[in-house]
């Protein structure tokens, strides 16, 4: 792999060839495209969703602890993530699925 994606904190290898397959190729270019926009890319590329993933990239850009996120920070994001999803994937989750979704295990 020929990119500086690694070099930022909180992202390794599986993550930066994540990236790359869903054309955000390098350090600038995820910078450039935002977190929000980047996990975006991520799920059209067939990335199955999952909150921590999101966050950890939240963090990354921030250059802070992929565990720093608490708290009320913590329950925005959820909201902006599950906004997320339900708009690349056609609708909002409900029920089971939400259930399923809040441990890892919703559709994909």
């Amino acid at each position: 792999m020929d990119s500086d994606l690694v070099s930022i904190s909180n992202i390794g290898p599986a993550t930066a060839k994540a990236l790359i397959a869903a054309g955000i190729a390098d350090a600038a270019t995820l910078r450039a495209t935002g977190a929000h926009e980047a996990y975006r890319a991520l799920l059209h590329a067939g990335e199955r969703p999952h909150f921590i993933g999101y966050y950890v990239l939240q963090m990354a850009l921030q250059g802070r602890p992929w565990n720093d996120c608490k708290g009320d920070e913590k329950a925005a994001l959820r909201v902006r993530f599950d906004a997320l999803v339900a708009e690349v994937r056609g609708g909002p989750l409900s029920g089971i699925e939400a259930a399923l979704d809040e441990i890892g295990l919703g559709r994909r």
